[in-house]
């Protein structure tokens, strides 16, 4: 199973060029979803308008080397190693489920596209890959389906209470899922279960692509750009218009800010474990 591309022996049913039109039509619906979803919740325009905004309140210039420094940074910490997610748990999830996809969608390309048909065998890596990104996609979905999301491990809900957003979450598991078994069926012999693994994997897959406007799929390219804009506020000292950060055990803030010390004390960094007492069940 693992050294087969199931896609040189779907060939025999269906040419590699209509397997090629498909995947060019799913980039098309990703492409269009997110540009509807752009334009339905208006999100390029109020992340454009935020980002003018902030210009015109920076207190310093940011220059093009700079601004490719904080583009590195944010590629390597909040795109690469996912650093926001505080909870290790919710982190390695987001890593194995990010990584088996792009590991599982760039092979499936490369199969469909280079070694689609029998004459033409794949390496004896690409099948692996391939096979080592739908585990890893599932391993870190059903890991954050049934152990991590909050509404089931903070709010005690059930899990397979559904809302409109779980839409993604869901595809994704269906498509990784069904193609492991597509391909193990496959591998098996076992024509008629093996063909309707695959059309409920095509299924999944075209519901997951087709549906951009109503997931969180656009999240993915919308984040990177939100978060390098904040990296740039800080550095220009704009701070998306809100006030700096103080040191509170500065006499002087204290006395700007005389409630300080009733509140939080006169060493507030002293004041104990606060909300880190427990263990975070959250995001």
């Amino acid at each position: 199973m693992f050294t087969t591309n199931p896609f040189a022996e779907l060939s025999a049913s269906i040419p590699p060029n209509v397997m090629q039109g498909y995947l060019i039509l799913m980039v098309l619906l990703v492409i269009g979803g997110t540009i509807l979803d752009m334009i339905h919740k208006k999100s390029a325009r109020y992340f454009f308008e935020n980002a003018k905004k902030a210009q015109a309140s920076a207190k310093r210039s940011v220059g093009a080397g700079e601004k490719a420094g904080l583009a590195i940074s944010t590629v390597a910490s909040e795109v690469l190693t996912s650093s926001e997610f505080c909870n290790v748990r919710r982190r390695l999830s987001h890593l194995l489920t990010m990584y088996g996809f792009i590991l599982f969608v760039v092979t499936t390309a490369i199969l469909i596209f280079g070694y689609s048909a029998p004459e033409t065998p794949a390496p004896a890596i690409l099948p692996r890959l391939w096979h080592t990104g739908a585990l890893m996609l599932a391993i870190g979905g059903y890991w954050f389906w049934f152990f991590i999301r909050v509404d089931v491990s903070s709010e005690g809900l059930p899990w397979y209470r559904l809302e409109r957003a779980d839409l993604f979450i869901l595809s994704l598991l269906a498509t990784a899922t069904f193609g492991l078994i597509w391909s193990y069926l496959q591998s098996q012999g076992v024509s008629m279960a093996s063909t309707i693994a695959f059309a409920l994997f095509i299924l999944s897959s075209t519901v997951l692509f087709g549906g951009v406007l109503w997931s969180k799929f656009a999240h993915m390219f919308f984040k990177p750009a939100a978060a390098f804009q904040k990296k740039v506020t800080r550095a220009d000292g704009s701070r998306e218009n809100l006030p700096a950060d103080f040191d509170l055990t500065d006499p002087d803030v204290q006395k700007r800010f005389p409630d300080i010390p009733e509140y939080m004390g006169k060493n507030p960094p002293n004041m104990g474990l606060g909300i880190k007492r427990e263990r975070p069940n959250h995001y």
